[in-house]
């Protein structure tokens, strides 16, 4: 199982929100530790999750959308309700057709349910690396709240690395730190190989190995790695093992086509 942290970074939702469904009925944790009142989750739940968040874009109200998962809706019926909304949809301004696009991306997820390759997980030990790197805040783990702040930060970085005679040495990788009230440190880094220097505009910091990571390529832009880090999910849970913090994302290759991404997910893990 998942703490509500973890498994709120691997359905690409933020805490607040979780507890807000648990309060609601919506989608009530696994296991509800009585001691400390942790809430723990399962990787099948994100069945659920992704049901929820497409209704709720759809525009139903968190009261019909429960309506509507009690009734079992198909996967059918939800692409019916995405082709009915669709024509609203098209005649309104540019913040709907992002909403839009975001209700495409987790019926794709939805769809994948059952079919997901979790041989493309590949267990490893990643190196220690030296970053480059700007931080900053998101709201949640939403792709939504993600992508506007970690692209100025790379688009910030990389004049400010050239300005001080700091050369790229390897690969873009951002990291991630949760915060308690349910938002997170977004860290936009690069490999380099610098000494920390205080006329620097930026920081250099050391990511520590990790002994036993769970990696996974998602190619595409990132707006719809939902569906890669959930593949990522149900294999740790079916192979026995728990996540130990946020994944790492490595960005492989970055062509001026965010559909050419190829970035990998790096998840710590250990036995369960």
């Amino acid at each position: 199982m998942f703490s509500i942290g973890d498994f709120a970074q691997l359905g690409r939702v933020s805490v607040r929100m979780l507890r807000h469904y648990d309060a609601l009925g919506l989608l009530r944790p696994a296991h509800v530790d009585p001691a400390s009142g942790y809430r723990f989750y399962q990787a099948a739940q994100l069945s659920r999750l992704n049901r929820v968040i497409a209704l709720k874009d759809l525009g139903f109200t968190l009261q019909q959308v429960r309506s509507i998962l009690d009734e079992k809706v198909t996967v059918a019926e939800l692409q019916g309700m995405v082709r009915l909304r669709r024509a609203e949809l098209e005649e309104r301004i540019a913040a709907d057709t992002a909403r839009l696009l975001r209700v495409e991306a987790r019926l794709r997820t939805i769809e994948r349910e059952g079919h997901m390759a979790i041989e493309e997980v590949v267990v490893k030990r990643i190196s220690p690396v030296r970053l480059a790197e700007l931080s900053a805040v998101a709201a949640s783990y939403d792709s939504q709240d993600i992508t506007p702040v970690i692209r100025p930060l790379y688009d910030e970085l990389f004049p400010r690395l050239e300005r001080a005679g700091v050369a790229p040495a390897g690969y873009g990788i951002a990291h991630y730190e949760p915060v308690e009230d349910g938002s997170v440190v977004v860290h936009a880094g690069v490999e380099v190989t610098a000494e920390a220097s205080r006329s620097h505009d930026f920081q250099i910091v050391d990511l520590s190995a990790i002994e036993t990571a769970a990696t996974i390529v998602h190619r595409g832009a990132m707006d719809g790695v939902e569906s890669t880090y959930q593949v990522l999910a149900h294999w740790v849970e079916e192979h026995g093992y728990r996540s130990l913090g946020l994944a790492r994302e490595v960005t492989l290759e970055c062509p001026a086509d965010p559909g050419g991404w190829i970035t990998e997910l790096q998840l710590a893990i250990t036995a369960a």
